[in-house]
């Protein structure tokens, strides 16, 4: 009996080891070193961002809280051409802080003078998106900062080119050591990096929050306080049913997706189809999302394919009724009871969205120099 024990006891031993060794084999590559990248947190305390007044707390997503050194090194990123094959297109490239975080083309420009499709949509206030991209395809800024680098006409590189690159200088390893407290690079925390950054590109405390939450009376010009009457008045601009404002705060866009008969030909069809391409709902046809109006003066041209040079030219479709198509957008009707004066009102209100943008949101000191000597 005691040997028969012995040996029973030798097969369970020789059944757990080939158990444990069988495990071992099978088990992903980088769990043997190192979490995964969902796992990794930032380290230091998160940072609080404050939300200029007009806007409401900002969403933080719980798998990346910003830090301080998670936000410097998202800055740094966000200006370097590192992040495209040949070393000169970067995100403020199309985003840029001096063209209101977008740029003056009406399509984007990449690697090679290449053409987009679309004007670069703004990243001021793009922390409060539910979606990003002209037509949703994103469902957050960490998403959203990996399309543009593996994109053939933006950066035209992969995500494991910009890595090896990255990991190549020892100065981003010691930065990503410090801010996530390892030195093996990933794509996402590439990208959560520049989330964290563009999270703090926040634009309120205008002449009109001043006014309108702020109760300084004297915040607004009386053209722009004409202006507002008439952008909240749906009889009248009916301009409020899409860009809102709330009782506490106002970040001038539903979120949604709209067919404004933008990009429709002569006989109304649509060269771009939009929102439909992501969810191939016919409600979606020709739709593209609402964008925020915060410093929309400074953000020529205009629309999702830079289609108006002025704001007033866009004001102008709207007067007119937009471009017919069999999917104009219900709210979409002509104002042309609008008189010259109302009209210039209105400008004058959207021109009270404007404010200086802070420093601190350009490119880190000592790229600013390279980036100027590059030009």
């Amino acid at each position: 009996m005691a040997s028969s024990e012995k040996v029973r006891a030798l097969v369970f031993a020789l059944f757990f080891i080939v158990l444990i060794a069988f495990a071992a084999l099978y088990r992903p590559v980088n769990a043997l070193s190192r979490p995964t990248d969902q796992a990794i947190m930032p380290l230091g305390k998160p940072l609080q961002i404050k939300a200029p007044l007009g806007l409401p707390p900002v969403p933080i997503p719980a798998d990346n809280p910003p830090t301080a050194d998670t936000v410097a090194l998202g800055r740094r990123l966000y200006y370097d051409p590192v992040l495209s094959s040949d070393n000169t297109v970067s995100c403020a490239s199309c985003h840029g802080p001096q063209m209101g975080f977008t740029d003056t083309h009406p399509v984007s420009l990449g690697v090679g003078g290449k053409q987009g499709a679309r004007h670069s949509p703004t990243v001021i206030n793009s922390a409060y998106n539910t979606l990003q991209f002209w037509d949703g395809r994103a469902p957050s800024l960490e998403e959203q900062a990996k399309g543009p680098i593996a994109n053939p006409v933006e950066m035209a590189s992969t995500h494991v080119d910009v890595v090896k690159r990255l990991q190549a200088d020892p100065k981003y390893v010691a930065l990503f050591k410090q801010a996530w407290g390892t030195e093996q690079i990933t794509i996402d925390l590439v990208v959560k990096s520049i989330a964290s950054f563009e999270r703090t590109v926040l634009c309120g405390n205008s002449s009109f929050d001043r006014f309108y939450y702020g109760h300084d009376k004297k915040a607004l010009s009386a053209s722009a306080q004409r202006g507002l009457k008439l952008f909240m008045d749906p009889k009248k601009g009916n301009c409020e049913v899409c860009h809102t404002i709330g009782k506490d705060y106002a970040l001038f866009t539903d979120n949604k997706f709209h067919n404004l008969g933008i990009g429709a030909d002569v006989n109304g069809k649509m060269v771009d189809l939009g929102r439909y391409e992501q969810t191939k709902n016919e409600a979606d046809w020709g739709a593209f999302k609402t964008p925020s109006l915060r410093n929309i003066a400074s953000r020529a041209p205009y629309m999702h394919d830079g289609t108006f040079p002025t704001l007033k030219d866009a004001l102008g479709h709207y007067i007119g009724g937009g471009n017919m198509n069999p999917h104009l957008d219900k709210e979409i009707h002509a104002l042309d009871s609008l008189g010259f004066d109302e009209r210039d009102d209105l400008l004058a209100f959207m021109e009270s969205l404007t404010v200086s943008m802070p420093e601190e949101l350009g490119p880190p000191p000592d790229m600013a120099k390279n980036l100027e000597g590059k030009k």
